[in-house]
């Protein structure tokens, strides 16, 4: 089996596409050479494997992540940032809950300053959160719990102050090739109609998302060895494995073929066989909205997040009912169980907070949560999800989505001033106040996440879909027995007979989510009589 697939030569035709021109493109003009600076300000060195696995075989398959935005998370020194040691403080919260994977967004020294995705260097922790020291502790006491931790990786692009991208624009180190250059302004734009050719030193260089975040070129073989080099080095660190963002853009063709070419899953599959065949009991998941279920596939990225299942889950909640939904596909999608799973997430085009969507209906929020929880897959929640967190106050764009935790109603995220405004529902959706409340969507969570924890059926069973409409029903079955879940998603009261196929099955209410054991009749129907939005799981 050959490993980490490199690509060679182009065709030209892909290569006068790339130039924005039909025919061969005009030599390029000598440029003049620059003083290098990369080799100097960053470790570039080369990385061997060196695995030690600090989790055991297939710990991700049906675990409850949390994704956590370290800056947002817990300040420990006051500074009004979180931190590492802030992170670390919070891990046994983590821990009760039921949470078995962290999702951490970009740790890196970035130029940004705030979420991270425009790194700088990608082996040094960003001073904001700490030293290395704090990282690696954090590392420690989360693997001591049982917790693995899996990194937001950069892979698209870098900042336009990372060196290697200065030598590139200055033409100094041979980096000129690591980015995409062009002399003049092909005019290619990108999903908003924004210019995704920009002016620099020499020329324009591509950069999709915005200026000063400039696309790798990956038709060039160092880069992706560079990328190998950086993996290795955080694996032999102890991280658990990545989660890579913007995958879907790594390879461009023309003007309208930015985003889902063909040759991404060739360099995808390279790096899954590095993350999870040169190293043991690791996991990676990639970020494409495009498409999803094809980066799901085993000779691509083998897990990807299942964009589009979110809105169908939450337009199943706000509608109530399953009806043109889509959520029924979804349920029946072979791949479902190496997928993540998420309702929202720090981007925007992912939805707004859960809080927001449902306009705070709580029984709308339990009935999204449930769905989440007992699907297959591997759930992502998003920090503050747990507790009803909603946007931060004065605010906008993807900034809404990342307010500081709300530990107390008065905050509770740091001592000193909070660097971004709090949640505007912090006084009522708070973890004390919902530790308090065992009746709090805190604790709705923790009972779901821990029942999927305990419950095979759930953690891994096959599903399959008993009923749709205004009620929702699905068995989940493992060799060793089957979970019954209905969702009500209506505000009515609903009477519904669901085709067990087992006749005089009993049937045990788990969690709470139920009254009474019930028994199917001898026809193997079961005759339910719901309230509004009620949910109800039985083991039988």
């Amino acid at each position: 089996m050959f490993k980490h697939l490199l690509y060679g030569a182009l065709p030209f035709a892909v290569l006068t596409a790339l130039s924005g021109c039909s025919d061969a493109p005009e030599p390029e003009k000598e440029l003049p050479t620059g003083e290098a600076k990369a080799e100097n300000l960053l470790d570039m060195s080369s990385i061997a494997v060196d695995d030690q696995p600090a989790l055991a075989k297939d710990w991700y398959k049906g675990a409850v992540f949390m994704e956590i935005f370290v800056r947002s998370y817990k300040d420990s020194d006051g500074d009004g940032i979180g931190d590492f040691k802030g992170l670390t403080s919070q891990l046994d919260y983590l821990t009760e809950l039921g949470v078995e994977g962290i999702w951490l967004m970009p740790f890196s020294e970035s130029s940004d300053k705030d979420h991270g995705y425009e790194v700088v260097d990608y082996r040094r922790i960003e001073s904001d959160y700490g030293t290395r020291e704090d990282f690696d502790e954090f590392l420690a006491q989360a693997h001591a719990r049982g917790i693995g931790v899996i990194a937001d990786y950069l892979i698209n692009h870098s900042s336009g102050d990372n060196p290697v991208f200065i030598d590139a624009n200055n033409n100094a180190g041979g980096k000129r090739d690591w980015y995409m250059w062009e002399n003049t302004n092909p005019g290619w734009t990108n999903w908003s109609g924004s210019d995704s050719w920009h002016k620099g030193q020499y020329g324009y260089y591509y950069g999709i998302f915005q200026s000063n975040m400039p696309d790798y070129n990956f038709h060039n073989q160092e880069v992706l060895e560079f990328h190998y080099n950086n993996l290795r080095y955080w694996l032999n660190a102890g991280m658990d494995g990545f989660r890579f963002d913007a995958m879907a853009h790594l390879i461009e063709n023309g003007p309208n073929q930015w985003a889902g070419q063909p040759e991404n899953a060739a360099i995808m599959y390279g790096i899954q066989q590095l993350v999870m065949e040169d190293y043991q009991n690791r996991y990676m998941i990639c970020e494409d909205s495009g498409n999803s279920l094809a980066a799901t596939q085993t000779d691509f990225c083998g897990s990807a997040f299942s964009f589009y299942l979110n809105y169908s889950i939450m337009n199943t909640v706000k509608n109530g009912s399953t009806e043109n939904s889509g959520i029924s596909e979804w349920l029946v999608q072979p791949s479902l169980s190496s997928m993540g799973l998420l309702l929202a997430n720090h981007d925007s085009f992912a939805g707004e907070r859960i809080f927001e969507q449902v306009n705070g209906d709580e029984a709308k929020y339990r009935l999204a949560t449930a769905t989440l929880l007992t699907i297959p897959g591997q759930p992502f929640v998003y920090y503050g999800e747990e507790i009803g967190m909603g946007h931060t106050k004065n605010s906008g764009g993807d900034y809404l989505l990342r307010a500081p935790m709300s530990w107390t109603s008065e905050g509770g995220f740091t001592t000193g001033i909070p660097y971004r405004a709090i949640a505007s529902n912090t006084a009522n959706y708070n973890v004390a106040g919902q530790l308090a409340d065992t009746n709090s969507l805190y604790h709705h969570y923790k009972k779901l996440i821990q029942l999927r924890k305990t419950t095979p059926a759930l953690r891994s069973g096959d599903l399959s879909v008993l009923h749709v409409g205004e009620v929702l029903a699905y068995r989940r079955s493992v060799s060793t027995g089957d979970v019954l879940v209905v969702l009500n998603y209506s505000d009515s009261n609903q009477a519904v007979n669901i085709p067990l196929e087992e006749s005089s099955a009993v049937l045990s209410p788990l969690a709470g989510f139920g009254s009474s054991p019930l028994t199917s009749s001898s026809a193997g129907e079961l005759n339910l009589n719901l309230l509004p939005h009620e949910i109800r799981i039985y083991q039988y």
